[in-house]
C-alpha cells in the first residue's frame, strides 16, 4: 500500500531534466586530482576552473546503468535484505554523537556502542546499525575501531562510518576475519558512504573514501543533503534539484571507479531551515515530502533509496512519537528501501535507547498499517457469520483462533488494559516502560559468538591500525 506519487510525472521529468542540464553545464566540484582526471579520461569535461567536473548526458546516463537494481545487504549471521526500487522498507539506527539519558547527554563511548549494538541486535524490526563517533578513540580511528564493536555484538547488518581512507582498509581486513574465507563482494556484511557538501561539492575525504573503497564490492549509499534556504534553493523542488544533482554525479563517479558497484540514492537526508531559529529541521513534514520525493527520483533510475525518520526533539516526548510515526508511516508508504534514524533524537546528534524500543514498536505498527486489509472467501467468512447468525459470538470459534494472530497486531509495550490493571502495574509512562525494556533486551541478548582466534586477530588488527595512525 503506497502513497500516490507527491512529484507527478510532469513534475518529475522536470528535475530529471534540470538534473541532466546542471551536470552537463554546470557541474560539480570534486576536490580530488585522480578521481578528476579518471572522470575526464571517461568522457566528463572540465569545468569553470580546475576543480570542476561537467557530466556530458550521454556520459551520466551511460554509467548509471551499470548500478545494480538490487543491493544486497547482509549480517554476519541474520538473513540478508535485498533492496531495490519498490522493495519494502527496512530501517536502521544512525550516525550520531551522544548517547541520551532521559534530558541529558553524553558524547558515545565504545561501552554505550556495545550497549546499543546488542539492543540493535535483539529488536525485531531493526534490520542495521550505523556507527556512531565514539570519543574514548581517537578520531581517525573511530572507524573501524567503531566498527569491531559492532561486528561482534550483532549478527545484522553494519552500516560504518568513515573518517579515513587508511579506516577503509582496516575495516577491510577485519571484515575478512568475521567471513572466514568468503569475500565482502559475496556477503557484504558491512556497507559504507558519504554525503556531498552543497550545493554541487563533493569534498577531497569523501573522495578518497569513494576511490580507497572502489574494487571490492562494498555497497555504497550516495547521500545528497541539501538544506532548502540554505545550500539549496528555499523552494522543495529546487532542494530536491540541487541534492538530485549531487547524487546522480556521485553515483557516475563511483560507477567510474568500480563499474557495477551497488549504489543506493539517497535524497531523504534533505531538510529544511527554519527561518525564524537557523536550525536545520528534520522532523518537519517538508522533510517526509522531500524523502517521498526522493524515492520516487530513485525509481525513475532503478534505484533503491534511503531517508531518515527523524525528530527535533531533545527526549523520548510526545513530540518525538508523532515526528517519528508521521516520518516511519509517510516514508514507509512512499517505498524508501532504507529508513534511517531508529533511535535518534535532536535532529540526529543523540540516539535514546528509550526511543529505540519506542520506534521499534512504531515501525511494527506501521508495517501492519501498510499490510492492508486482506480480502477473500476466508477473511469474508460468509459462512461463518450466517452460522453464527445475529447475536451469536464468534470468540470460540476456530475461525478466531486461526486467524485473530494475522489479523490483530498485539502490542508488548502499549497499554491495552483498563485503568486499575495499568495502576496495578505501576502506572508508569511509557517512556519509562520502554527504558525499562531497553535494559532487558540488551541483558538478554545474544548475539552470534566470536572465537578466541577471532578476537584475538581482531584486536591485533586494531592495534596495528592504531599505531599507524
Amino acid at each position: 500500500m503506497l502513497l500516490g506519487s507527491v512529484l507527478g510525472a510532469d513534475g518529475m521529468e522536470r528535475i530529471r531534466e534540470a538534473t541532466f542540464g546542471i551536470l552537463e553545464n554546470t557541474g560539480l566540484r570534486l576536490e580530488h586530482d585522480k578521481v578528476r582526471d579518471l572522470l575526464i579520461s571517461k568522457g566528463a569535461v572540465k569545468g569553470r576552473d580546475n576543480d570542476t567536473v561537467r557530466f556530458p548526458r550521454e556520459m551520466v546516463s551511460d554509467y548509471l546503468h551499470l548500478a545494480p537494481a538490487e543491493v544486497t545487504l547482509a549480517g554476519r549471521s541474520a538473513k540478508a535484505d535485498r533492496v531495490a526500487a519498490g522493495s519494502p522498507s527496512i530501517f536502521w539506527t544512525a550516525a550520531a554523537l551522544n548517547v541520551a539519558e532521559g534530558s541529558e547527554r553524553r558524547e558515545f563511548e565504545k561501552r554505550d556502542l556495545e550497549r546499543l549494538t546488542r539492543l540493535v541486535d535483539s529488536l525485531e524490526n531493526i534490520s542495521g546499525i550505523v556507527g556512531v563517533s565514539v570519543k574514548d578513540v581517537p578520531p581517525p580511528c573511530r572507524d573501524f575501531a567503531g566498527y569491531r564493536v559492532m561486528a561482534a555484538n550483532t549478527g545484522k547488518h553494519v552500516r560504518v562510518l568513515s573518517f579515513s581512507p587508511r579506516g577503509v582498509e582496516a575495516i577491510l581486513e577485519m571484515a575478512g576475519v568475521f567471513l572466514d574465507g568468503e569475500t565482502i563482494r559475496d556477503k557484504p556484511i558491512f556497507s559504507m558512504g558519504f554525503t556531498a557538501h552543497g550545493p554541487l561539492r563533493w569534498t577531497r575525504l569523501a573522495l578518497d573514501i569513494y576511490y580507497t573503497s572502489a574494487g571490492h564490492g562494498i555497497p555504497v549509499m550516495v547521500n545528497g543533503e541539501p538544506m532548502a534556504g540554505a545550500t539549496s534553493p528555499v523552494t522543495l523542488a529546487g532542494a530536491l534539484t540541487v541534492g538530485n544533482a549531487e547524487i546522480i554525479g556521485g553515483i557516475v563517479l563511483n560507477q567510474v571507479l568500480e563499474p557495477g558497484r551497488p549504489c543506493i540514492h539517497n535524497l531523504g537526508f534533505a531538510h529544511v531551515l527554519d527561518m525564524r531559529t537557523g536550525v536545520a529541521v528534520t522532523g518537519a513534514p517538508e522533510n517526509c515530502l522531500l524523502a517521498a520525493a526522493g524515492a520516487e527520483l530513485a525509481r525513475s533510475y532503478g534505484l533503491p533509496s534511503a531517508s531518515w525518520m527523524s525528530s527535533d526533539a531533545m527526549l523520548a516526548d510526545s513530540q518525538s512519537a508523532i515526528e517519528k510515526t508521521m516520518a516511519a508511516l509517510t516514508h514507509a508508504a512512499a517505498g524508501v528501501s532504507i529508513i534511517w534514524g531508529a533511535g535518534t533524537l535532536e535532529s540526529e546528534l543523540c540516539i535514546s535507547l528509550a526511543q529505540l524500543v519506542l520506534d521499534d514498536e512504531i515501525i511494527a505498527q506501521v508495517r501492519r498499517l501498510l499490510k492492508g486489509v486482506k480480502v477473500d472467501r476466508e477473511t469474508i467468512a460468509r459462512e461463518l457469520i450466517e452460522e453464527i447468525g445475529p447475536c451469536g459470538n464468534f470468540l470460540a470459534t476456530e475461525h478466531t483462533m486461526a486467524h485473530f494472530r494475522e489479523e490483530i497486531y498485539e502490542t508488548g509495550l502499549f497499554c491495552r488494559v483498563q485503568r486499575e490493571r495499568w495502576e496495578d502495574q505501576g502506572g508508569k509512562p511509557l517512556q519509562e516502560l520502554a527504558g525499562r525494556r531497553a535494559e532487558e533486551l540488551i541483558a538478554r541478548a545474544k548475539p552470534p559468538a566470536l572465537t578466541a582466534e577471532q578476537v584475538k586477530e581482531l584486536e591485533k588488527i586494531e592495534e596495528k591500525f592504531l599505531q599507524d595512525s
